[in-house]
């Protein structure tokens, strides 16, 4: 597939490459724009003699050539979210690891990361299939629980941001932190990432404890979700960090950390409970038992997203956020 890899948040100019074969989509069935941009979507392909692939309850809304998107079987050249920001997570989650771009249509209301609004979406795919794009990488996170006996859960993926809260009615918990010095030259890979097994290869130190709410571990992607809803700072997505934002801490000595990405954070409850959960991107929910000790680092995965000329991160925001709007008048 065309365009160039580019740093996130910059403009780059692009090259040609591969030619773009065939599009896969994903979206929310009960939402009432995406029956007319699948079928849009369809005759795009049709004119341009591209293979379509969608989400098995997207298909009665697309002709019959049209397949069930299977990544495994057949993987695609680009993923098209139809949505808001929660596709558009949802669609990167379902191609880590697998270097497929990802292009956002917002249907929604802010849809902060995707890349363009539903009534340019054919305009826009015809400067996809010319390479006038860039991709804009964005970090992801890992995370894997401890439990009490030793025992290692899953690994699991994040590339908003993991919090840890109580299941259920908001109620207070107590958190203990910890955060390991940076990675060796043994842990760390080729691209910078924290590899080693777990972080048992360098000292943790304590970062303290505190009673609130909750916590979020969050990427530069994230730190305009739910951590900047809870007083986090905002991060351009060129800097390689993790953010550490508190929810609704009962301190005012507690506030927002913003440490190197070669790190990794652990995360413990100091009180007993059994309705504490960790949530990755506000999408998958996991058990996170009394005893247990939560492990959040980078990933080595990247989310390539779609990037136009003139976007940009900080025009984003002004616009999406009414960031340093200027008074009218």
């Amino acid at each position: 597939m065309s365009g160039r890899t580019a740093a996130a948040g910059s403009g780059a100019a692009v090259s040609k490459g591969a030619r773009l074969r065939r599009i896969g989509v994903v979206g929310r069935p009960e939402h009432e724009h995406v029956p007319g941009c699948v079928e849009r979507l369809a005759r795009f392909a049709e004119e341009n003699e591209l293979a379509l692939s969608l989400e098995e309850h997207l298909r009665e809304w697309a002709p019959e050539s049209a397949g069930r998107m299977d990544l495994d079987a057949d993987p695609v050249d680009l993923l098209i979210a139809l949505g808001g920001d929660g596709t558009l997570l949802r669609a990167g989650r379902s191609v880590a690891g697998r270097d497929i771009p990802v292009l956002g249509v917002n249907l929604g209301h802010l849809g902060f990361l995707t890349a363009l609004p539903q009534a340019e979406l054919e305009g826009h795919l015809a400067l996809v299939l010319k390479g006038d794009y860039v991709l804009d990488r964005r970090s992801t996170l890992e995370a894997r629980i401890i439990q009490a006996d030793g025992s290692r859960g899953e690994l699991l993926f994040a590339w908003n941001d993991f919090v840890i809260h109580k299941r259920g009615v908001a109620r207070v918990t107590r958190l203990d932190l910890r955060v390991q010095d940076s990675a060796t030259e043994a842990t760390r890979g080729a691209d910078g990432a924290n590899n080693g097994e777990d972080g048992e290869d360098g000292a943790w130190q304590d970062m303290g404890s505190f009673s609130g709410d909750g916590l979020i571990v969050a990427t530069p992607t994230g730190s305009t979700a739910y951590s900047l809803s809870a007083g986090g700072p905002i991060v351009v997505p060129l800097v390689d960090c993790l953010i550490v934002t508190p929810i609704c801490p009962h301190t005012l000595a507690m506030r927002p950390l913003v440490i190197p990405a070669t790190q990794r954070v652990a995360v413990s409850p100091i009180e007993r409970t059994k309705d504490l959960v960790v949530t990755a991107d506000g999408q998958v929910a996991h058990e996170f038992e009394t005893g247990a000790e939560i492990r959040i680092g980078r990933s080595k995965i990247e989310i390539p997203l779609v990037r136009f000329a003139g976007q940009n991160f900080f025009g984003t925001l002004q616009r999406k956020l009414n960031w340093a709007a200027r008074p009218a008048g």
